[in-house]
């Protein structure tokens, strides 16, 4: 059925298709001025106009929150959110935003798990990314924290951390412990390198591949997400049909 609907028998095949089957794109830095994302509110409704065109419709924005970087507390991200919500309004975007917040796995993250209220997707989906350096010795034990706490975390793009690139194994036991796995979808664009492309490709093989977001910083990401709507497995990540659904 999916290769009559979506026309993608063979390797050569370069129809596009949107993301109009998401609806959702739940990892996006679009809210102005505070973090590596959008520079200005013009640029905001100019992401978001473009996104739309690809096909999405609702928006849950993720400005980051890193304790040494990006200080970014909820009340700043829900302010720059009114302004960007009223932006699209003016601009007549038949969309929805609203926001969470892409948290950085550090000594600070732990100081607000355990203290504050965190801004999370919907009620208690929790989106952290942690050091492409190395695998913090820490991690599993905060994700088991983080569970204590009620939330249940995502783990944003597993397959862009080069110390895990094909440990397919250990996908499985993160999902096993009840971590869900966001991939970006410009991963499979090879944007973030050859590694990171064959190890999303090899994500959606395996089904490891729980929710998905475009990570959108700016107009050269809009780009990147124009070429993946060509490729193969972004097709093949369609047939999942419940990705981003209940969000």
């Amino acid at each position: 059925m999916f290769k009559k609907l979506f026309g993608w028998g063979s390797d050569d095949d370069k129809t596009a298709v949107d993301f109009s089957g998401v609806i959702t794109d739940m990892h996006s830095h679009l809210i102005p001025g505070i973090d590596d994302g959008s520079k200005s509110l013009e640029e905001s409704i100019e992401l978001i106009k473009e996104l739309c065109e690809l096909g999405f419709k609702n928006f849950i924005t993720t400005p980051h929150i890193m304790s040494d970087f990006y200080k970014n507390t909820p009340e700043i991200i829900l302010s720059g959110l009114e302004k960007v919500r009223e932006a699209v309004k003016e601009a007549c975007l038949p969309v929805t935003i609203n926001a969470a917040a892409e948290y950085y796995l550090d000594d600070g993250f732990v100081q607000k798990l355990e203290n504050e209220k965190l801004l999370c997707i919907k009620d208690n989906y929790l989106l952290f990314e942690i050091s492409y350096v190395n695998m913090p010795e820490n991690m599993m034990d905060v994700i088991f924290r983080m569970q204590v706490q009620g939330y249940k975390p995502i783990m944003a793009h597993p397959e862009r951390y080069p110390f895990w690139f094909s440990n397919f194994d250990f996908y499985k036991s993160l999902r096993d412990q009840g971590v869900l796995l966001q991939l970006n979808v410009n991963s499979l664009s090879g944007y973030y390198g050859p590694e990171a492309k064959r190890t999303a490709e090899k994500m959606i093989d395996l089904e490891l591949v729980d929710m998905i977001g475009t990570d959108t910083h700016a107009m050269k990401h809009i780009k990147a997400l124009q070429k993946c709507t060509k490729e193969k497995y972004f097709k093949k990540l369609l047939e999942f049909n419940l990705l981003n659904k209940h969000l």
